[in-house]
């Protein structure tokens, strides 16, 4: 049985009008660096203090867009609330697209001048951002917690991969070589360079609020470009507090703006997508809103990167020890409550060890503890809305009415939170089920049984999407003979965990297209340009 526990009781009441992040990371956490600040009165205005007093919370958590290097408060707003308790946080401005031009504008201008500063100085701004973000680590997870909902060292876990990518690229800017070419016409020589785009609409979703920025915003700012961030509108503090952030490090005015917006989201998108100064679009989301944008894009013929929606298969070949396969499939499955484009959401297990993964599946699966991720020891949080509630329930009942078999889980935790669902496991589904369809976008594992290599194979590839997909075997020849078969932009082999700054990040197929991270993820914000030299000497 899956141990829940009750949700923190934070005296909402007591706390400030406008309820802020940091009233709860001092209630209950040894006070991070920011809420030791704010209760030694040390929490000034920007203009008047040095850096590190800049790093209260108080600084960071702005319920304002942030444009030009500055609060943009506006007269409309939205709330936005914790998943875990349904209590507000605090509100942001719910921005038309008349004021996302002020955005764009103030971007445009900035790239003016950002595009000639040298790939070393823009190296040495993305190391201040990154010392900041990481001595900031604290409070940014705390925001991360409150507004996505997952446990609180899994928010410092992506705080420190966030980082990652500031470091990554900030290594990566002064690499972005050109190439020396002779071409076929005597006499002549020719070169190329590679220059930034310009400016960059950057479209984020919730379950990475830190990450998914990081990851575009600093190849953006590598290659030359600035940018607009669009962050969802259910996790928007994280982002405005990177860009705060951004500021105290030295990235000039204008390069870093972050727009919210709520009521007018199709507007605010289309844009991003339609306005001629905006360059290229990098939009993290689902297949079904990428096809939109990409569409609206056309009308600019923009630069586009597509990280869109998955259905990972997780492959178990009976060479492996279940055990291992049991804990690698627990860290992709459930990372995240299930949140993650890159868990496993169908588990593939070979005949021979099917029963026994399943039975040590469930038994791994009812250790988890479940409730208020600012609570020690809890292990998973609440998915991030009922409409994600419901459809976790849809899939489970629809698994079981297909004959599948509940094993561990299978209901809301509603004495818990309205948002809180059991992490579960499901054996002996058919494979019509909706799951071999869909992605749960949930914590739910559906194990399904096969015979043989080239049976998983086709299961597998046999989805419209193709971003991440695990491999479990002991055979070298066998895993370098599936990986390429499968139809997938990432293979995990022996490994629940695939995401790291050095490689390179996409899928193909309704997945997406474009590389994020690795050496490669740069050159998504860089156009190449030829330069030809006619008559440059005589015959050899």
């Amino acid at each position: 049985m899956v141990r829940p526990t009750r949700p923190i009781q934070v005296p909402w009441a007591i706390m400030p009008q406008t309820t802020s992040w940091w009233g709860v990371a001092a209630h209950k956490q040894k006070a991070p660096l920011a809420s030791r600040m704010l209760r030694s009165g040390q929490c000034q205005w920007l203009s008047t203090i040095n850096v590190k007093d800049k790093l209260s919370a108080r600084y960071l958590f702005r319920e304002a867009a942030i444009i030009n290097g500055k609060d943009y408060p506006s007269t409309m707003h939205f709330q936005v609330y914790d998943p875990a308790t349904q209590a507000q946080i605090g509100i942001c401005p719910d921005l038309t697209s008349r004021q996302v031009d002020e955005a764009i504008a103030a971007a445009y201008t900035a790239f003016g001048s950002f595009r000639r500063t040298t790939p070393f100085e823009r190296a040495k701004l993305l190391r201040e951002w990154r010392d900041l973000v990481m001595e900031s680590q604290e409070d940014l997870a705390t925001m991360i917690t409150l507004e996505n909902g997952k446990p609180i060292a899994e928010a410092k876990g992506e705080v420190a991969y966030a980082a990652s990518f500031m470091d990554w690229f900030a290594g990566e800017a002064p690499r972005a070589y050109g190439d020396v070419i002779a071409p076929s016409v005597e006499g002549n020589r020719a070169i190329t360079i590679k220059q930034p785009v310009g400016v960059c609409g950057i479209i984020t979703p919730w379950n990475f609020p830190a990450a998914m920025i990081t990851r575009k915003v600093s190849a953006a700012i590598a290659a030359g470009c600035t940018v607009v961030i669009k962050p969802d509108c259910e996790t928007p503090f994280t982002a405005i507090a990177l860009a705060k952030l951004a500021k105290i490090a030295g990235i000039p005015d204008g390069v870093v703006n972050v727009i919210t917006t709520k009521s007018y989201l199709n507007e605010v998108g289309e844009k991003l997508c339609t306005d001629e100064r905006i360059k290229k679009v990098s939009f993290t989301g689902s297949t079904g809103v990428g096809k939109l944008l990409m569409g609206q894009s056309s009308s600019t013929l923009k630069k586009l990167s597509f990280e869109l929606g998955g259905n990972a298969p997780f492959i178990v070949f009976p060479d492996t020890p279940v055990a291992e396969a049991v804990t690698a499939a627990v860290s992709c499955k459930f990372r995240g409550s299930g949140q993650t484009c890159v868990c496993a959401n169908r588990l593939f297990v070979h005949e021979s060890i099917y029963d026994e993964f399943c039975e040590l599946l469930a038994e791994k699966v009812s250790g988890f503890k479940i409730g208020n991720g600012l609570e020690e020891g809890v292990t998973h949080g609440p998915l991030i809305h009922d409409r994600a509630v419901d459809k976790v329930q849809a899939h489970v009942d629809d698994a079981v009415k297909h004959g599948g078999k509940v094993l561990v889980g299978g209901k809301r935790a509603t004495e818990i939170g309205k948002y809180f669902y059991y992490p579960t496991v499901i054996r002996d589904a058919k494979p019509r089920v909706r799951i071999m369809k869909e992605e749960t976008f949930g914590p739910v594992a559906a194990v399904f049984k096969f015979t043989s290599e080239e049976e998983v194979i086709a299961l597998a590839n046999n989805v419209e999407v193709g971003l991440a997909s695990y491999v479990m075997t002991n055979d070298i020849n066998r895993a370098f003979r599936v990986a390429e078969q499968l139809e997938y932009g990432m293979v995990g082999v022996n490994t629940g965990i695939i995401s790291d700054c050095a490689t390179p990040f996409g899928g193909v197929k309704f997945s997406g297209f474009g590389r994020e991270g690795s050496k490669y993820g740069i050159e998504e914000y860089l156009n190449i340009k030829s330069i030809t030299f006619g008559k440059v000497g005589a015959p050899y």
